[in-house]
């Protein structure tokens, strides 16, 4: 039987920190200037021993308590994050553990930012195509924050911790997934990048030493990087052909779609793509004024939200757009089916 998504659930740490309060800290950017930049107004920052596992395990665990599926019925666990609660073992282990799910249920991570989201459908939609698993929980989760650091304007002010948790089952009366347009390009690497932590170059005190770069932003090696105007460049490039070979794989239209959701970077980027696809507004997903950049978890949080305001119906067909750190990016489409929840 062919994939379908059932639901999706979201989760936030407790702590949301507002323009307001971020520029308090910050000092040479007003809330409003915040806002202007970013399309943000605020984010939600995970706690000093709260992991993107935990909010995993919380974003999980409504699907369950919601009576959507039961944990019996799990056969197959995929995490998607770039902050992981451990080097070793896997987190999808851990919060297997945590969620009480079944010994015959497979488990595992793999490392993957905002496109993350659409490489998890690929594969959850090979396992099930394959006859490896029926029932899936595809994990998002990031706490981006933890890696930012406090003087540094240029990202501290784009992202978000969150989670969230897509169900996908298989099942031939309702809903579907596309087929994929996935690619890389390597080179992008060093353009958004922690850069000490790993094997390649492991936590010292030299790499923990602060320089400010000629913005005023303060950073050490230990802490996330992101060289903003390449990063822009990549995607205005790249991100409109991804979005026509998406269409062409599945044979529709910019008319044909119901709703477009892009990777939630930020509205500025947006924007420009936006124009630069010719995608009307009423077709067009900005999502983050709220929650900030969440990585992985934009594009679920984004469906949700989407599906409560009624930008998305239950019989709609949306094009789900990915690209980001690696440089790597993703495309699909997918119909959610009239019994799609959203929790």
């Amino acid at each position: 039987m062919p994939p379908h998504i059932r639901a999706i659930s979201s989760h936030f740490p407790k702590k949301k920190m507002s323009n307001i309060e971020l520029a308090s800290e910050l000092n040479s950017w007003t809330a409003e200037k915040i806002f202007e930049k970013t399309g943000i107004e605020s984010r939600f920052v995970s706690d000093e021993g709260e992991t993107a596992g935990d909010l995993a395990v919380q974003a999980a665990s409504k699907l369950f308590d919601h009576g959507v599926v039961q944990r019996a019925d799990i056969d197959m666990v995929i995490l998607c994050s770039q902050s992981p609660d451990y080097f070793l073992p896997s987190t999808a282990c851990v919060v297997h553990k945590k969620l009480g799910l079944p010994t015959t249920c497979g488990a595992f991570d793999f490392n993957l930012g905002c496109s993350g989201y659409v490489y998890g459908l690929a594969i959850a939609k090979g396992f099930v195509e394959a006859g490896v698993a029926r029932t899936i929980l595809l994990l998002t989760a990031d706490t981006y924050t933890k890696y930012i650091h406090q003087s540094d304007r240029s990202v501290r002010t784009l992202f978000g911790d969150g989670a969230a948790a897509t169900l996908i089952e298989a099942n031939d009366s309702c809903g579907s997934i596309g087929s994929f347009v996935l690619g890389t390009d390597g080179s992008g690497v060093e353009h958004l990048i922690v850069p000490a932590g790993g094997a390649r170059l492991p936590l010292s005190s030299q790499t923990a030493c602060e320089i400010k770069d000629a913005s005023g932003n303060i950073r050490s090696k230990n802490n996330l990087f992101m060289n903003g105007a390449e990063v822009f460049n990549f995607t205005v490039s790249e991100v409109p052909g991804l979005v026509q070979r998406t269409l062409e794989r599945n044979n529709e239209t910019i008319e044909s779609i119901d709703y477009f959701v892009f990777h939630q970077a930020n509205s500025y980027m947006l924007g420009h793509l936006q124009k630069k696809c010719l995608i009307p507004d009423k077709k067009f997903c900005q999502n983050m004024k709220n929650f900030g950049n969440t990585v992985s978890s934009t594009i679920p949080i984004a469906i949700n939200e989407s599906v409560k305001n009624g930008s998305i119906k239950g019989d709609n067909t949306i094009c789900l757009i990915g690209f980001g750190v690696g440089y790597s990016w993703g495309g699909v489409t997918v119909e959610l089916g009239k019994d799609f929840v959203c929790i």
